[in-house]
């Protein structure tokens, strides 16, 4: 059964808003009287008592006290951390809205037809057993393995490619998946976005890959915090992230694995696409 966590930043919502309230209310919680005025509030009640037994005919109304019940006290306190929740519930909608979380497994166990990309691939799924499969064949390195089958992430500014082509490269081409080979990133999206990473600002096909909410991050982050997972649509494999912060004119920043990736360059790239699977 999963646990309700509490996040950082509604606690610290929280907190505000229940600062100013505890403020307000201090003063009515009454302050305790101490045994010897009490003892001698006793004995001036005794000789009040006394006096008042000697004449019968005067009656002395109790007097009031201007201090409230601990009923009273303890319902107005309830009645501002109601308020204050409420307060809470209003900011965090305000200020970091629910995200929609988008997740593979609708489109994985749908029975649609075999996805087909504008250049007329196969992306049928490979299995699991496929994948490791066909990691085995081109005989990829644990680092490759780590990033591809357990959404690892290189050192910035230590990317290779599996074949050997390091991340910054300017080279013309095509960026394609080091499992399935299918062609991810074209070298005239590439960018240098400083951040140690080879990075692009759009994807060859969008149908090559699947963007969704990384759920690593659903449970260990607050939602504004979320990334989105860049996946191989053919081989299942983690890429990256996607994130809003690229450059014109699509504003996105594909921020990639080099080592998840191969690279192929301009003048072989029409036999690359010949050896992979169409849809017949």
């Amino acid at each position: 059964m999963r646990l309700l966590q509490i996040q950082p930043v509604s606690l610290f919502l929280l907190g505000l808003a229940l600062s100013p309230m505890r403020r307000a209310t201090a003063f009515s919680f009454p302050r305790r009287v101490s045994r010897a005025a009490s003892t001698s509030s006793s004995s001036s009640s005794s000789s009040s008592s006394s006096s008042s037994s000697s004449s019968p005919t005067s009656v002395q109304a109790t007097p009031k006290s201007n201090e409230p019940t601990r009923r009273a006290v303890i319902g107005k306190w309830l009645g501002g951390v109601g308020l204050s929740v409420a307060a809470t519930a209003a900011l965090g909608t305000l200020f970091f809205p629910r995200r929609p979380l988008e997740t593979h497994a609708a489109e994985v166990s749908a029975p649609a037809a075999t996805p087909r990309s504008s250049m007329g691939l196969d992306l049928t799924p490979l299995s699991t057993n496929e994948a490791l499969k066909a990691a085995d064949k081109l005989k990829l390195s644990k680092q490759e393995r780590r990033i591809l089958f357990e959404a690892g992430t290189e050192m910035p500014g230590s990317g290779m490619t599996a074949n050997g082509v390091k991340y910054s490269s300017k080279a013309d081409g095509l960026w394609v998946s080091a499992l399935s080979g299918v062609p991810l990133f074209d070298a005239k999206a590439k960018y240098n976005s400083g951040t140690g990473w080879p990075s692009f600002t759009q994807v060859v096909d969008p149908a090559h890959v699947i963007e969704r909410v990384d759920p690593r991050d659903v449970d260990g982050k607050p939602q504004f915090l979320w990334r989105v997972e860049v996946i191989d649509r053919k081989s299942g494999t983690h890429l990256g992230h996607v994130f809003d912060d690229g450059p014109a004119p699509t504003g996105k920043r594909y921020c990639m694995n080099a080592a998840a990736m191969r690279f192929v360059p301009r003048e072989e790239v029409d036999g690359w696409m010949a050896s992979l699977p169409k849809v017949k």
